[in-house]
């Protein structure tokens, strides 16, 4: 189970910090992932991360704004959101990939989602 928080209402250049909570499971590895779904848009992915290394993701359109991190410890996903923009107003999800590497921010990977949190950037 993925459970999203920390969305709102932010100011354009402005930050907002997304948290995804998952359940305890029995992989050392795996992949975590954001990814965003704006009103008549289809979902795109966002950032993610692969658990093994630490090897990060990142769309073109957020790279250099926005920084995904896992804190192993607490089972907690998170997305730093800086410099943002009217653009990046979606949903925001969280997804997973277990037992096995990331495969980009490709969402067909993912088999497993949270039901979202709104970002609203005015």
């Amino acid at each position: 189970q993925l459970v999203e928080s920390g969305g709102g209402s932010v100011q354009a250049r402005g930050s907002l910090r997304l948290s995804c909570a998952a359940s305890a499971h029995a992989y050392s590895s795996y992949c975590l992932g954001w990814f965003r779904q704006a009103p008549g848009k289809e979902r795109e992915g966002v950032a993610a991360i692969w658990t093994g290394g630490g090897t990060t993701y990142y769309a073109d359109s957020v790279r250099g704004r926005f920084t995904v991190s896992e804190d192993n410890a607490k089972n907690t996903l998170y997305l730093e959101m800086n410099i943002v923009k009217p653009e990046d107003t979606a949903m925001y999800y969280c997804a997973g990939r277990y037992g096995a590497r990331c495969a980009g921010l490709d969402a067909a990977t993912f088999g497993y989602w949270g039901q979202g949190t709104q970002v609203t950037v005015s």
